[in-house]
């Protein structure tokens, strides 16, 4: 017995037989066999049917199983198991790939495999279940690659342990190989293939039948370029052209986006369609990374709103002062919605790899498919020829039924009595058995007639058989005509959008962040906010929307910060940026598509917008019992919100406006009084301070409008009278217009002039307001209503109203002059006019 760890002497009889082999010659041939194997058994498609031979191998076993799409789904295991145990010999896992890959919707123009179940997500973000959880049968599309496979169609060879037979390609009804595309990396060479629309490919190939000679420029017109699964747009059809004439190339797809308000206040990029295989993590990631990274500006949020209702919804919320064309053409530089995709149409013909164009392509699958309709009809015409031949000796014996009966009951066996029958009625050996195997039943004179009719319906069609075989126009009919039916009944509407140039000459004009332009800030009688440019014009008398009476007009920058006054003292910071853009294609352009204010600040409870100034110009406040205030404009940067006035305790401010020196401020009060002074006789406090008696009050009397107006300017004065028992807005009043010329200046903290004579049921005035010409007025349901152009005497009683008026405000911002202090710090000045309080 051997020591442990020596070896075991050889036996007796053993020769020793050393061969002595290159180590580069072996190297050479074993990965020659191993690349030979990838290449032709792994990752290049039959350029025939458009299948590895993995998914030739899962689509033969599927129907070989039944799987067919009007049974129902069985598990993907049993169909993995079918194909490894018999025809595959490698990995389930590779098997399992395949398999899930012709599910999938965004993979394949045309899946080839109905899934239940979990089959993954777009773009690989989310793997597919386990094979023993999914479930899968063929698709209708499916059985048209299989169609007519059991009539000698196509060659079949054995499997690799020689048990069982597969087909070598299958006989592929429809160019599965353009439509549905592939991609697979062999040794030494690759294959990258684009999907395209079944309607456009097929009428190129039955173009090309039709004219066997045509060009490629004639095919591209059928085919003008790639329909991905997942849409989007491809962008420069140049590259499409190459690889169409020497089967590479290069294209961009493109994401498919639009802008849209994702907020009243917002607006979003929103992506419907991706680039092919390119799934919404990868791009969400990838924006992430930008922004954190500062790569990327103007993006403030972004949400995944996809799910199996909608589709696919990324929206990306744009930041205020932003223009969203600009950032999606950032986005379509820096992220993949926007990738290249390459065109590598490398496929095996005749067992050998090749490079195709699309002539190239589209030749080899027509000609597979002349090869198949002629195998079939051949197949076809030898099967109907044979049940001719076997129609044809029954009909004999029938003719001869009783010399047939006696012939059969004079032989000793059946083997003399076929010979009998072959000998006496010349019948073939065939036609004898047959005769011999024939029940009595179908012996009768019904069976006879029935015979006669199969006799000529298989003549009819044996001769139609023939007749393509014999000629080729005739062949390539059929197989033109079945590749139409075939388009009728599955063509779909071409997905992906071709776009000749990329668009970039146009994106790159379009800035990144508005620019910093003149604009104007507009204020509703309700409190709706809207920004618009100095050169749009207002809305015209009768086209305005409801509601949208000018309570508040000033003029500022895109970039620049306003100030919204309460009616409790304090002053909010707004960004003008933020403000929603009145549409410029708009005629005339609406408040409607404006904001409210209550959006940007927060009001409490009896508190109300009653102006709004810049945040550099001298701001002017009434309030209602009386006092005035100019605030000196030192307010504090790092805070929104503060007060702009120290009220005293039951007080409130009335209005407030942005105001120069020369400016007239104006108060009226609710027993008819008007004062109007110079705001150069207001001295300037900050902002703690309480401000100085501007009106002197009668008993019981109050403040109920206070503005500013441009001294010389039309302006006019409009007053409504009422009832103080009255409830609000039942009772109508009397409405006076007057120039304001009229009204005398008087000093300040002094009582005014009356502006308005009560007549017999009015003690009070319900509405009042001062300011440049034209005058708007609207009604408690927003429908504009006429203001009367007579001007009444200054302490007129003006004339009744017919229907009960909410609000009063101005129609024009007039010119564009620049108040003081903003001529001082060259920074944009306000219109000191046109500042009611909101209705």
């Amino acid at each position: 017995m051997a020591r442990r760890g020596s070896q075991a002497p050889p036996p007796p009889d053993f020769e020793e037989n050393i061969i002595d082999v290159d180590v580069s010659e072996e190297m050479r041939g074993s990965f020659l066999e191993y690349a030979y194997s990838v290449i032709y058994q792994r990752a290049l498609p039959d350029a025939r049917d458009g299948l590895k031979p993995v998914q030739r191998r899962i689509l033969y076993s599927m129907n070989e199983m039944g799987l067919r799409p009007d049974r129902g789904h069985v598990k993907c295991a049993r169909v993995v198991g079918e194909v490894m145990g018999k025809l595959h010999p490698h990995g389930d896992s590779a098997i399992y790939d395949a398999m899930v890959r012709m599910a999938q919707p965004w993979s394949m123009r045309m899946p080839l495999v109905d899934g239940h179940g979990n089959f993954g997500s777009l773009g690989g973000d989310d793997m597919p279940a386990a094979m023993r959880y999914t479930e899968a049968r063929m698709t209708r599309e499916a059985m048209l690659m299989v169609a007519s496979i059991d009539e000698d169609t196509v060659d079949f060879r054995p499997n690799y342990d020689g048990q069982e037979n597969e087909p070598e390609v299958l006989p592929a009804a429809f160019p599965n190989l353009l439509v549905n595309g592939a991609s697979g990396i062999a040794v030494g060479m690759a294959t990258n293939m684009a999907p395209h629309n079944l309607g456009e490919v097929i009428a190129a190939a039955r173009h090309l039948i039709d004219n066997p000679e045509a060009t490629l420029e004639d095919l591209m017109r059928f085919v003008p370029g790639p329909d991905l699964p997942t849409g989007g747009r491809i962008v420069g059809l140049d590259g499409i052209r190459d690889a169409y004439e020497r089967g590479r190339g290069t294209f961009r797809t493109r994401a498919t986006a639009h802008i849209e308000n994702v907020t009243p206040r917002r607006k979003g990029i929103v992506v419907t369609e991706l680039p092919y295989a390119v799934g919404p993590e990868r791009v969400k990631a990838k924006i992430k990374e930008l922004v954190n990274n500062k790569k990327i500006n103007g993006i403030s949020d972004l949400k995944d709103l996809t799910d199996r209702n909608v589709g696919l919804r990324l929206v990306i919320e744009v930041k205020n002062g932003f223009n969203p064309e600009g950032v999606l053409a950032e986005l379509y530089r820096l992220t993949p919605m926007e990738e290249t995709f390459g065109i590598n149409n490398v496929a095996l013909v005749d067992g050998q790899p090749r490079t195709l164009g699309l002539r190239e392509l589209l030749q080899v699958y027509v000609d597979h498919r002349i090869e198949v309709v002629r195998r079939r009809s051949a197949h076809r015409r030898k099967k109907r020829e044979d049940r001719l031949h076997l129609v044809e000796g029954l009909l004999i014996a029938l003719l001869n039924i009783d010399e047939v009966i006696q012939v059969i009951r004079d032989s000793d066996d059946a083997g003399q009595a076929k010979q009998r029958l072959m000998q006496i009625f010349e019948l073939s050996e065939i036609q004898a058995q047959y005769i011999l195997d024939t029940p009595l039943r179908r012996l009768t004179r019904f069976d006879r007639l029935e015979l006669e009719k199969e006799k000529r319906q298989l003549a009819r069609e044996i001769a139609k058989l023939t007749a393509i075989l014999e000629s080729e126009k005739k062949l390539r009919g059929v197989v033109s005509k079945e590749l139409g039916e075939v388009a009728a009944e599955y063509t779909t509407p071409r997905r992906t959008v071709l776009l000749e140039s990329s668009g970039q000459a146009a994106t790159a004009q379009v800035p990144l962040e508005v620019a910093d332009d003149p604009c104007l800030v507009l204020m509703s009688s309700t409190g709706l906010l809207a920004r618009t440019t100095s050169a749009d014009p207002l809305p015209a008398e009768g086209a305005r929307a409801a509601h949208d009476v000018l309570a508040s007009v000033v003029r500022t920058s895109a970039r620049a910060q306003i100030g919204a006054v309460t009616s409790a003292g304090r002053m909010i910071r707004i960004e003008v940026i933020d403000l929603p853009m009145m549409p410029p294609s708009a005629s005339p352009p609406s408040l409607a598509g404006g904001a409210p204010v209550t959006e940007y600040v927060e009001l409490e409870p009896g508190e109300r917008i009653v102006g709004l100034g810049t945040m550099i110009g001298s701001l002017a406040l009434g309030t209602e019992q009386g006092v005035v205030k100019r605030v000196v404009p030192d307010y504090p940067p790092n805070r929104d919100d503060f007060e702009v006035i120290a009220l005293k305790d039951g007080d409130r401010v009335v209005g407030a406006a942005c105001v120069a020196e020369d400016d007239d401020l104006v108060f009226i009060t609710d027993d008819a009084q008007l004062l109007h002074y110079s705001a150069a006789n207001v001295r300037p406090q900050g902002r703690a301070a309480g401000g100085m008696a501007g009106i002197k009050l009668s008993e019981g009397a109050r403040v109920i409008w206070f503005g500013a107006l441009v001294p010389g300017r039309e302006s006019r004065v409009v007053t409504i009278s009422g009832s103080s028992t009255a409830l609000p807005g039942t009772q109508t009043g009397a409405i006076k217009v007057a120039d304001y010329a009229d009204f005398p200046a008087k000093g300040r903290a002094t009582g005014g002039v009356r502006s308005h004579r009560f007549l017999k049921g009015e003690d009070t005035l319900i509405m009042a307001w001062a300011g440049p010409v034209p005058v708007k007025a609207a009604t408690s349901t927003g429908k504009p209503l006429p203001v009367t152009a007579e001007l009444g005497r200054r302490d007129g009683s003006g004339e009744k109203l017919a229907t009960p008026l909410a609000a009063l405000g101005g129609g024009d911002i007039g010119p564009d002059p620049v108040t003081a202090s903003a001529a001082e710090t060259g920074e944009p000045g306000a219109e000191p006019g046109a500042e009611p309080p909101a209705g």
